[in-house]
């Protein structure tokens, strides 16, 4: 790609990040991102043909965050509930980031058609490194798509009520102790 062109694509990612993170994704439009990053309709339409595609960029780093996250929850040395509780709480952070995410992607799951489920699948094989490390200490049963769902559920809460940030962490908590064997 031309350098010109990377600027662009780069500066239509950074401007759309901002507003799907102030409005959410169903608020913007394609004309406004284009006005915004000062690009013609065209330049924005070349680099992603859809709204979705543009979403999909602007979540590109998720995989990585969200790698990170885990990896950085399971080397925690601390009893496993606290390990998996640190985790929630980054995996609940990560999905209200973007005003309306949390809903969508929480939704999305098991939908391969889905747009979105490429970043269901990140999160679907992050829970699944947390199920495989904490395998003695969970109870029996517990898959990856019900702590992605239970997960997804609070932060859909949070994210779509007035409810401050930090109230996920009584939930999650709540979710954390339901998951953990007794």
């Amino acid at each position: 790609m031309r350098a010109d062109a990377q600027r662009n694509r780069d500066r239509i990612v950074e401007v759309a990040r901002a507003l799907f993170r102030a409005k959410g994704f169903e608020a913007v439009s394609m004309d406004e991102v284009a006005k915004a990053a000062e690009v013609g309709p065209g330049t924005l339409y070349r680099h992603f043909p859809t709204k979705e595609s543009l979403y999909d960029a602007v979540l590109e780093a998720w995989a990585e965050k969200v790698n990170a996250a885990v990896s950085q929850a399971l080397t925690l040395d601390v009893p496993a509930r606290e390990r998996l509780l640190s985790w929630l709480t980054d995996y609940a952070s990560m999905l209200t980031e973007h005003k309306g995410a949390a809903a969508r992607i929480t939704a999305a799951l098991g939908d391969p058609g889905s747009p979105f489920a490429a970043k269901c699948q990140t999160y679907l094989g992050a829970n699944q490194r947390v199920i495989e490390a904490l395998d003695s200490a969970l109870r029996p049963g517990v898959d990856a798509m019900q702590i992605s769902r239970l997960v997804g559920g609070v932060a859909v809460v949070v994210d779509s009520s007035e409810l401050p940030s930090d109230a996920a962490a009584s939930m999650l908590a709540v979710v954390a102790d339901g998951l953990i064997a007794s």
